[in-house]
Protein backbone atom coordinates (compact mmCIF):
# COMPACT_ATOMS: atom_id res chain seq x y z
CA UNK A 1 0.00 0.00 0.00
CA UNK A 2 1.37 3.33 -1.02
CA UNK A 3 1.78 5.71 1.80
CA UNK A 4 1.35 9.33 0.90
CA UNK A 5 3.48 11.81 2.82
CA UNK A 6 1.67 14.79 4.20
CA UNK A 7 3.64 17.97 3.65
CA UNK A 8 2.91 20.90 5.95
CA UNK A 9 1.20 23.81 4.32
CA UNK A 10 3.98 26.29 5.03
CA UNK A 11 6.57 24.01 3.45
CA UNK A 12 4.45 23.32 0.44
CA UNK A 13 3.96 26.96 -0.44
CA UNK A 14 6.75 29.00 -1.85
CA UNK A 15 7.00 32.79 -1.59
CA UNK A 16 6.30 33.12 -5.29
CA UNK A 17 3.03 31.22 -4.96
CA UNK A 18 1.33 33.65 -2.57
CA UNK A 19 1.60 36.54 -0.13
CA UNK A 20 3.58 36.57 3.08
CA UNK A 21 1.36 37.70 5.95
CA UNK A 22 2.91 39.46 8.93
CA UNK A 23 1.49 41.09 12.05
CA UNK A 24 0.46 44.68 11.36
CA UNK A 25 -0.62 45.77 14.83
CA UNK A 26 2.87 47.03 15.83
CA UNK A 27 3.41 48.77 12.49
CA UNK A 28 0.17 50.72 12.82
CA UNK A 29 1.14 51.96 16.28
CA UNK A 30 4.56 53.00 14.98
CA UNK A 31 3.02 54.83 12.03
CA UNK A 32 0.68 56.73 14.37
CA UNK A 33 3.45 57.67 16.80
CA UNK A 34 5.96 58.80 14.17
CA UNK A 35 4.24 62.14 13.34
CA UNK A 36 3.83 62.87 17.06
CA UNK A 37 7.54 62.29 17.66
CA UNK A 38 8.41 64.52 14.71
CA UNK A 39 6.19 67.31 16.01
CA UNK A 40 7.76 66.98 19.44
CA UNK A 41 11.24 67.27 18.00
CA UNK A 42 10.24 70.39 16.06
CA UNK A 43 8.80 72.01 19.20
CA UNK A 44 11.97 71.20 21.13
CA UNK A 45 14.11 72.67 18.37
CA UNK A 46 12.06 75.88 18.39
CA UNK A 47 12.14 76.21 22.18
CA UNK A 48 15.90 75.70 22.49
CA UNK A 49 16.78 79.38 21.86
CA UNK A 50 14.20 80.45 24.45
CA UNK A 51 15.55 78.01 27.01
CA UNK A 52 19.10 79.14 26.36
CA UNK A 53 18.14 82.74 27.21
CA UNK A 54 15.07 83.13 29.42
CA UNK A 55 15.12 79.66 30.91
CA UNK A 56 18.56 80.24 32.43
CA UNK A 57 17.86 83.59 34.12
CA UNK A 58 18.81 83.37 37.81
CA UNK A 59 17.89 86.88 39.00
CA UNK A 60 16.21 89.87 37.37
CA UNK A 61 16.02 93.38 38.86
CA UNK A 62 14.51 96.48 37.22
CA UNK A 63 14.71 100.16 38.19
CA UNK A 64 12.43 102.73 36.54
CA UNK A 65 13.77 106.30 36.44
CA UNK A 66 11.64 109.49 36.31
CA UNK A 67 12.42 110.09 32.61
CA UNK A 68 11.07 106.67 31.60
CA UNK A 69 14.43 104.92 31.31
CA UNK A 70 14.54 101.43 32.80
CA UNK A 71 17.75 99.93 34.17
CA UNK A 72 17.89 96.14 33.89
CA UNK A 73 20.23 94.00 35.96
CA UNK A 74 20.20 90.21 35.53
CA UNK A 75 22.32 87.13 36.18
CA UNK A 76 22.21 84.31 33.65
CA UNK A 77 23.63 80.80 33.82
CA UNK A 78 25.64 80.07 30.69
CA UNK A 79 27.35 77.04 29.21
CA UNK A 80 31.13 77.49 29.65
CA UNK A 81 31.73 75.20 26.66
CA UNK A 82 29.82 77.52 24.32
CA UNK A 83 32.05 80.37 23.02
CA UNK A 84 29.18 82.76 22.22
CA UNK A 85 26.05 82.91 24.36
CA UNK A 86 22.89 84.62 23.01
CA UNK A 87 20.81 86.69 25.43
CA UNK A 88 17.43 88.13 24.52
CA UNK A 89 16.97 91.74 25.59
CA UNK A 90 13.74 93.48 26.58
CA UNK A 91 13.85 95.91 23.65
CA UNK A 92 15.97 97.44 20.94
CA UNK A 93 16.89 100.90 22.32
CA UNK A 94 19.74 99.61 24.50
CA UNK A 95 22.26 101.92 26.18
CA UNK A 96 25.14 101.49 28.66
CA UNK A 97 25.33 97.72 28.05
CA UNK A 98 27.81 95.92 30.33
CA UNK A 99 28.38 92.15 30.55
CA UNK A 100 30.62 90.54 33.19
CA UNK A 101 31.55 87.03 34.26
CA UNK A 102 31.33 85.67 37.81
CA UNK A 103 34.70 87.27 38.66
CA UNK A 104 33.71 90.73 37.42
CA UNK A 105 35.70 90.46 34.19
CA UNK A 106 34.19 92.45 31.31
CA UNK A 107 32.91 90.38 28.40
CA UNK A 108 32.59 91.64 24.86
CA UNK A 109 29.15 91.54 23.25
CA UNK A 110 27.61 92.19 19.88
CA UNK A 111 24.10 93.70 20.06
CA UNK A 112 21.75 93.30 17.13
CA UNK A 113 18.09 94.30 17.46
CA UNK A 114 16.88 92.73 20.74
CA UNK A 115 19.63 90.12 21.07
CA UNK A 116 23.12 90.32 22.54
CA UNK A 117 25.71 87.73 21.55
CA UNK A 118 28.12 87.59 24.50
CA UNK A 119 31.59 86.03 24.36
CA UNK A 120 31.59 83.76 27.42
CA UNK A 121 35.35 83.01 27.72
CA UNK A 122 34.47 79.87 29.70
CA UNK A 123 32.27 81.62 32.28
CA UNK A 124 29.33 79.77 33.83
CA UNK A 125 27.49 82.89 35.10
CA UNK A 126 27.05 86.16 33.20
CA UNK A 127 25.90 89.42 34.78
CA UNK A 128 24.21 91.80 32.34
CA UNK A 129 23.35 95.47 33.01
CA UNK A 130 21.85 97.92 30.54
CA UNK A 131 19.40 100.82 30.17
CA UNK A 132 16.41 100.65 27.87
CA UNK A 133 13.69 103.04 26.69
CA UNK A 134 11.15 100.51 25.35
CA UNK A 135 9.33 99.56 28.56
CA UNK A 136 7.82 102.92 29.56
CA UNK A 137 5.51 105.15 27.52
CA UNK A 138 3.60 108.32 28.35
CA UNK A 139 0.20 109.65 27.32
CA UNK A 140 -0.72 112.97 28.89
CA UNK A 141 0.11 112.72 32.61
CA UNK A 142 -0.16 108.93 32.70
CA UNK A 143 2.97 106.83 32.41
CA UNK A 144 2.71 103.14 31.49
CA UNK A 145 5.24 100.43 32.28
CA UNK A 146 4.84 97.20 30.29
CA UNK A 147 6.90 94.02 30.30
CA UNK A 148 6.53 90.31 29.62
CA UNK A 149 9.07 88.60 31.85
CA UNK A 150 9.81 84.87 31.76
CA UNK A 151 10.77 84.83 35.45
CA UNK A 152 9.87 86.44 38.75
CA UNK A 153 11.56 89.84 39.20
CA UNK A 154 11.81 92.93 41.42
CA UNK A 155 10.78 96.39 40.22
CA UNK A 156 11.80 99.68 41.87
CA UNK A 157 9.49 102.53 40.81
CA UNK A 158 10.37 106.25 40.84
CA UNK A 159 9.67 108.37 43.90
CA UNK A 160 6.71 110.73 44.27
CA UNK A 161 4.38 108.67 42.04
CA UNK A 162 0.80 107.49 42.38
CA UNK A 163 -0.01 104.06 40.91
CA UNK A 164 -3.48 104.15 39.33
CA UNK A 165 -3.56 100.76 37.61
CA UNK A 166 -1.88 97.36 37.72
CA UNK A 167 -2.73 94.35 35.57
CA UNK A 168 -1.61 91.80 38.16
CA UNK A 169 -1.17 91.56 41.91
CA UNK A 170 2.43 91.87 43.18
CA UNK A 171 3.86 89.03 45.24
CA UNK A 172 5.26 91.58 47.68
CA UNK A 173 5.41 95.36 48.05
CA UNK A 174 7.43 97.63 50.32
CA UNK A 175 8.77 101.20 50.47
CA UNK A 176 12.50 101.85 50.06
CA UNK A 177 13.60 105.50 50.39
CA UNK A 178 10.07 106.69 49.53
CA UNK A 179 10.04 104.46 46.43
CA UNK A 180 7.80 101.45 45.79
CA UNK A 181 9.67 98.16 45.52
CA UNK A 182 7.49 95.47 43.93
CA UNK A 183 8.08 91.75 43.59
CA UNK A 184 6.17 90.67 40.48
CA UNK A 185 5.46 87.25 38.99
CA UNK A 186 6.43 86.09 35.52
CA UNK A 187 4.23 86.92 32.57
CA UNK A 188 2.86 90.15 31.09
CA UNK A 189 2.47 93.11 33.47
CA UNK A 190 1.25 96.68 32.92
CA UNK A 191 1.52 99.41 35.58
CA UNK A 192 -0.01 102.87 35.12
CA UNK A 193 1.13 105.80 37.27
CA UNK A 194 1.57 109.56 37.40
CA UNK A 195 3.85 111.89 39.31
CA UNK A 196 2.50 113.75 42.31
CA UNK A 197 3.19 117.35 43.33
CA UNK A 198 6.88 117.92 43.91
CA UNK A 199 7.68 118.58 47.52
CA UNK A 200 10.05 121.50 47.93
CA UNK A 201 12.31 121.00 50.92
CA UNK A 202 11.17 123.17 53.82
CA UNK A 203 13.45 125.28 55.93
CA UNK A 204 14.78 123.00 58.66
CA UNK A 205 13.71 123.67 62.24
CA UNK A 206 16.52 125.29 64.20
CA UNK A 207 18.37 122.86 66.41
CA UNK A 208 18.87 124.05 70.04
CA UNK A 209 22.37 122.58 70.07
CA UNK A 210 23.14 124.31 66.81
CA UNK A 211 21.80 127.58 68.23
CA UNK A 212 24.08 127.19 71.23
CA UNK A 213 27.00 126.62 68.89
CA UNK A 214 25.98 129.70 66.92
CA UNK A 215 25.82 131.69 70.16
CA UNK A 216 29.37 130.68 70.91
CA UNK A 217 30.39 131.78 67.45
CA UNK A 218 28.59 135.10 67.90
CA UNK A 219 30.26 135.71 71.25
CA UNK A 220 33.64 134.85 69.80
CA UNK A 221 32.95 137.07 66.81
CA UNK A 222 31.95 139.92 69.15
CA UNK A 223 35.17 139.57 71.09
CA UNK A 224 37.19 139.63 67.88
CA UNK A 225 35.26 142.65 66.62
CA UNK A 226 35.78 144.48 69.93
CA UNK A 227 39.49 143.76 69.72
CA UNK A 228 39.60 145.07 66.18
CA UNK A 229 37.79 148.26 67.21
CA UNK A 230 40.21 148.74 70.11
CA UNK A 231 43.15 148.39 67.75
CA UNK A 232 41.56 150.90 65.41
CA UNK A 233 41.10 153.45 68.18
CA UNK A 234 44.62 152.88 69.47
CA UNK A 235 46.07 153.58 66.06
CA UNK A 236 44.01 156.79 65.68
CA UNK A 237 44.85 156.75 62.00
CA UNK A 238 43.23 159.05 59.50
CA UNK A 239 42.07 156.17 57.34
CA UNK A 240 39.36 154.95 59.72
CA UNK A 241 36.50 156.12 57.54
CA UNK A 242 37.95 154.67 54.31
CA UNK A 243 38.61 151.36 56.05
CA UNK A 244 35.00 151.10 57.23
CA UNK A 245 33.80 151.84 53.71
CA UNK A 246 36.12 149.13 52.32
CA UNK A 247 34.84 146.55 54.85
CA UNK A 248 31.26 147.41 53.95
CA UNK A 249 31.98 146.92 50.25
CA UNK A 250 33.58 143.54 50.92
CA UNK A 251 30.52 142.41 52.89
CA UNK A 252 28.23 143.54 50.07
CA UNK A 253 30.30 141.64 47.51
CA UNK A 254 30.15 138.51 49.67
CA UNK A 255 26.37 138.81 49.83
CA UNK A 256 26.18 139.23 46.06
CA UNK A 257 28.36 136.11 45.57
CA UNK A 258 25.88 133.85 47.39
CA UNK A 259 23.79 131.58 45.13
CA UNK A 260 20.19 132.47 44.53
CA UNK A 261 17.49 131.06 46.78
CA UNK A 262 15.60 128.09 45.31
CA UNK A 263 12.24 129.84 45.68
CA UNK A 264 13.57 132.77 43.67
CA UNK A 265 14.81 130.38 40.98
CA UNK A 266 11.43 128.63 40.79
CA UNK A 267 9.61 131.98 40.52
CA UNK A 268 11.88 133.18 37.71
CA UNK A 269 11.83 129.79 35.94
CA UNK A 270 8.22 128.51 36.29
CA UNK A 271 8.72 126.19 33.29
CA UNK A 272 11.07 123.91 35.25
CA UNK A 273 10.07 120.26 35.51
CA UNK A 274 9.54 118.60 38.88
CA UNK A 275 12.72 116.52 38.60
CA UNK A 276 14.68 119.68 37.66
CA UNK A 277 13.37 121.40 40.80
CA UNK A 278 14.50 118.44 42.90
CA UNK A 279 18.00 118.76 41.43
CA UNK A 280 18.13 122.50 42.15
CA UNK A 281 16.88 121.98 45.72
CA UNK A 282 19.50 119.33 46.42
CA UNK A 283 22.36 121.42 44.96
CA UNK A 284 21.22 124.42 47.02
CA UNK A 285 21.06 122.38 50.24
CA UNK A 286 24.52 120.97 49.44
CA UNK A 287 26.16 124.39 49.64
CA UNK A 288 25.29 125.52 46.14
CA UNK A 289 27.36 122.91 44.33
CA UNK A 290 27.61 119.15 43.83
CA UNK A 291 29.47 116.70 41.65
CA UNK A 292 27.52 114.99 38.91
CA UNK A 293 28.40 111.63 40.46
CA UNK A 294 26.77 112.78 43.73
CA UNK A 295 23.61 113.70 41.83
CA UNK A 296 23.47 110.29 40.13
CA UNK A 297 23.91 108.55 43.48
CA UNK A 298 21.26 110.70 45.16
CA UNK A 299 18.56 110.35 42.48
CA UNK A 300 19.56 106.88 41.16
CA UNK A 301 19.89 108.17 37.61
CA UNK A 302 22.05 106.70 34.82
CA UNK A 303 24.95 108.76 33.53
CA UNK A 304 23.31 109.85 30.26
CA UNK A 305 20.03 110.86 31.90
CA UNK A 306 21.71 112.95 34.60
CA UNK A 307 23.99 114.63 32.06
CA UNK A 308 20.94 115.66 30.00
CA UNK A 309 19.28 117.07 33.13
CA UNK A 310 22.38 119.05 34.11
CA UNK A 311 22.78 120.44 30.59
CA UNK A 312 19.11 121.42 30.64
CA UNK A 313 19.66 123.46 33.83
CA UNK A 314 22.70 125.03 32.20
CA UNK A 315 20.59 126.10 29.22
CA UNK A 316 18.12 127.70 31.65
CA UNK A 317 21.04 129.73 33.04
CA UNK A 318 20.67 128.23 36.51
CA UNK A 319 23.92 126.27 36.88
CA UNK A 320 27.42 126.28 35.51
CA UNK A 321 29.51 123.16 34.89
CA UNK A 322 33.19 123.08 35.79
CA UNK A 323 35.67 120.29 35.13
CA UNK A 324 37.39 119.55 38.43
CA UNK A 325 39.55 116.54 39.28
CA UNK A 326 38.30 114.64 36.21
CA UNK A 327 34.70 115.17 37.38
CA UNK A 328 31.89 117.53 36.48
CA UNK A 329 31.19 120.03 39.28
CA UNK A 330 27.68 121.51 39.00
CA UNK A 331 27.39 124.91 40.70
CA UNK A 332 24.41 127.26 41.09
CA UNK A 333 25.01 130.65 39.50
CA UNK A 334 24.98 133.89 41.49
CA UNK A 335 22.30 135.33 39.23
CA UNK A 336 20.07 133.98 36.52
CA UNK A 337 21.05 134.71 32.97
CA UNK A 338 18.60 135.60 30.24
CA UNK A 339 17.82 132.66 27.96
CA UNK A 340 16.34 132.75 24.50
Amino acid sequence: MNQQMVVPYWQDRSPEDGMLFVRTKGILKTMVRAPLVAVGLIVMAISLPVQSTFGTIKTLELIVYPDGTTHISTEISSDPLVPDFPVKLFGTTVDNFVAQDENGFLLSANIENDYALIETLGSSTISVNYDIQDLVSKEGRIWSFKIDSPVEYSLLMPSNIVIVGMSTYPLNMQMVNERSLLLLPSGPVEINYFFGVSQIPQTPTPDPEQNSDNSIYFIGGGIVAAGAIAVVFLRRSKGITSKKVTETNVKQEQIMEKPLDVNTIFELRPELRDDDKQLVSFISSNGGQAYESELRKKFLQPRTTMWRAVKRLERYGIVEIEKKELQNLVRLKKKLEDVN
